[in-house]
């Protein structure tokens, strides 16, 4: 019998992708979306869409539920409302999202919850894996609430797999879309002095760790899904230059960036550098491990 899974984000950068590659596995995927159900259909395939979480109230229930919903962190200047805005997006519908699936008449076996690295803060120069200490900021404020909400299904028996994500790299969007134009035009260069760590990963690499947790029955907890390999800002701008042919020679001053972007700079300016010792210590296999050949495919 085919395994039904819920997904919230399907629609986006990653979550567009996963579902076509979950219906070539032979899922049957419902995708929640307030998007017409022909463009949800174009992005992700043959899926059900639902466009309120509140009919699937006293549902039968899924076998699996992978919640990927969120706006994007970069998208707008960090104001209060902004930031608000961000933390409805995550907790307040994964709260609604597991106070759903406690009506359902049976559990889902496992939840797979998105995350990110922004969980640990401004990490400088420390070598990141699952248990290390955070630093105290607004995304780790943010992640840790998002994982609480995910996490309040294990006291009804549901395993739960926390992903968390670093700056994700493939072909047709992410945050590659914004870099990559002043590149094309010789105006790309590093953010600040580019000591900073930029925990990357493939995007193909995103869609298997995610297969991965729903698929193994002995994963749990969070799991750092980025690149064995991180690479600081100016590894990533000299890789990046090369990929697309380009010199990288007009680097953003700091200051520049903090006067722009205020709080929101520190996404640019700070980072961690991360590693994915959970998967690896399980045994995931990274189809990317190497930054040149991700860019190289990416920007393709």
């Amino acid at each position: 019998m085919k395994k039904r899974v819920l997904m919230t984000g399907g629609t986006g950068f990653i979550g567009s992708v996963l579902c076509q590659e979950m219906l070539t596995r032979g899922y049957e995927l419902t995708v929640l979306s307030r998007q017409p159900s022909d463009k949800v259909r174009a992005l992700c395939g043959q899926v059900d869409v639902i466009a309120n979480l509140e009919s699937l109230r006293s549902h039968q229930g899924y076998d699996a539920v992978i919640n990927l919903a969120g706006e994007g962190i970069a998208d707008k200047r960090w104001t209060d409302q902004r930031k608000q805005a961000l933390r409805d997006s995550r907790i307040s519908l994964t709260h609604r999202l597991t106070d759903v699936i406690t009506s359902w008449a049976e559990p889902p076996e496992v939840l797979v919850s998105g995350s990110a690295v922004g969980f640990y803060g401004d990490q400088g120069d420390t070598l990141v894996i699952e248990d290390t200490a955070p630093h105290d900021e607004f995304t780790h404020r943010l992640c840790k609430d998002w994982e609480a909400a995910a996490l309040e299904l294990r006291s009804h028996g549901v395993r739960v797999c926390l992903s968390r994500t670093g700056v994700v790299a493939g072909p047709g969007g992410g945050f590659l879309q914004r870099m990559v134009p002043p590149f094309k035009f010789a105006l790309g260069g590093r953010l600040g002095g580019g000591y900073q760590y930029m925990p990357w990963v493939h995007r193909d690499d995103v869609v298997a760790a995610l297969i991965w947790m729903l698929e193994t029955p002995e994963a749990s907890g969070a799991y750092n899904v980025v690149s064995p390999n991180p690479a600081t800002n100016r590894e990533f701008t000299r890789c990046l230059a090369h990929a697309l042919k380009r010199p990288a020679i007009f680097p953003v001053p700091a200051q520049v960036l903090k006067i722009a972007l205020g709080e929101m700079s520190r996404l640019l300016l700070t980072g961690q550098q991360a590693v994915p010792a959970r998967l690896t210590d399980a045994g995931f296999r990274f189809g990317y491990p190497s930054l040149d050949a991700a860019l190289k495919n990416a920007v393709g």
